[in-house]
């Protein structure tokens, strides 16, 4: 089956409280070309005006910054891309317990093995240890990756309101709720605990069903991929495998490696835009 042709756009920035001298930012909003997905154009717009040079960041992601060196009262940036999605994502042929705790494995994944500032070792945490002790006890990797993921959607309900981008695995358990970076690192945080290694993904999420010229308004997105004798992705926060509704972006450890804007300036305190991002099929 084809994937996908989408067309999106994301929309943010920031407004000062008072004018800003100075800033120097960073966006990861440029979809990656790899694993049949491929970026067929992308743009982006800031105002004020800037110069804007791009490189590839430690984890494959293109970044793209640029500094303001004039007065400003608020920056407001559009990324534009296209992009063709394949409609399915690979799947891992899947490891027994000893090949995954192998050397060579342990070794090549550490990174995304370790505890993180925003993933903790769910192993270590008595809130989380008996989960992690169960799934351990289950004949293959691959059956308890299942088990993670329902763990974490019984444990986590939805809530724009209830956490925030500094929120860690450990708080968003304790409270129960949050959204979709909480439910990646509350699982990553159980994927690590049992030696599985897993990493975050950033990117954005169109409609389930296929539907040309169909446009959906919502915002980033985040999900997990997981190495199980090769790399398989899993949305927890809406219990499917990755597929053609999903663009990836960026991926590292956690959201602090992949966030869509970062950035530093001299000035007053700032507030958010907001973020709007708008995704339509289109014909292939």
């Amino acid at each position: 089956m084809a994937g996908r042709r989408l067309r999106i756009t994301h929309r943010t920035g920031y407004r000062y409280a008072a004018p800003v001298v100075a800033s120097f930012n960073e966006v990861r909003m440029t979809p990656v070309t790899a694993d049949g997905q491929m970026l067929l154009s992308h743009q982006l717009q800031v105002s004020p005006r800037a110069s804007v040079q791009a490189y590839t960041d430690y984890w494959g992601a293109l970044v793209q910054s640029f500094d303001v060196q004039e007065e400003h009262e608020m920056l407001e940036i559009v990324a534009s891309s296209l992009v063709d999605v394949p409609h399915g994502h690979p799947s891992a042929p899947g490891l027994d317990w000893s090949r995954l705790r192998d050397a060579s494995v342990l070794d090549r994944w550490g990174e995304f093995l370790v505890p993180t500032e925003l993933v903790d070792d769910a192993g270590a945490d008595e809130a989380r240890a008996a989960i992690v002790d169960q799934l351990a006890d289950l004949p293959t990797p691959a059956l308890a990756v299942r088990g993670a993921i329902e763990a974490v959607r019984d444990r986590i309900r939805y809530d724009d309101s209830a956490t925030g981008v500094t929120t860690t695995a450990a708080q968003a358990w304790e409270i129960g709720a949050g959204v979709c970076q909480d439910y990646s690192h509350t699982l990553l945080s159980i994927l690590r605990g049992l030696g599985i290694p897993s990493r975050y993904v950033s990117g954005y999420l169109h409609d389930e069903e296929e539907q040309q010229g169909r446009t959906v308004v919502g915002e980033s997105h985040a999900w997990v991929e997981v190495w199980n004798g090769g790399w398989e992705a899993y949305d927890p926060t809406n219990d499917r495998r990755v597929g053609s509704a999903h663009v990836v972006v960026a991926k590292g450890r956690d959201y602090a490696d992949v966030p869509p804007l970062k950035g530093i300036y001299a000035g007053g305190l700032s507030e958010s835009l907001g973020v709007s991002v708008e995704i339509t099929q289109l014909e292939a």
